[in-house]
């Protein structure tokens, strides 16, 4: 195995673990993206091209943006829930 290819693995490891321990919610997706562009070259390294596209295209595209909206919704009813509350004391 490459040495850039052991520094790659360990980049993942490094990235699912960080992502799973992260309390901040925006950090952890941040880290997310960052793992699945990593895997999007680890494919390419191993002759994948196809797999590296998926990967980039759903796993740092479109999976990344869906959780960006529902991050900012669950922020915008957890303020509305406050402003309720102040509201009613």
């Amino acid at each position: 195995m490459d040495l850039i290819e052991l520094f790659l693995l360990g980049l993942l490891v490094v990235c699912g673990i960080t992502t799973c321990l992260t309390k901040n919610l925006l950090v952890s997706l941040v880290i997310y993206m960052a793992y699945s562009v990593i895997m999007s070259i680890v494919w390419v390294l191993l002759q994948a091209p196809d797999l590296a596209i998926t990967e980039a295209a759903v796993g740092a595209g479109v999976s990344s943006v869906l959780l960006f909206v529902t991050l900012k919704k669950l922020r915008d009813i957890r303020k509305k829930a406050e402003d309720e509350e102040k509201n009613n004391l």
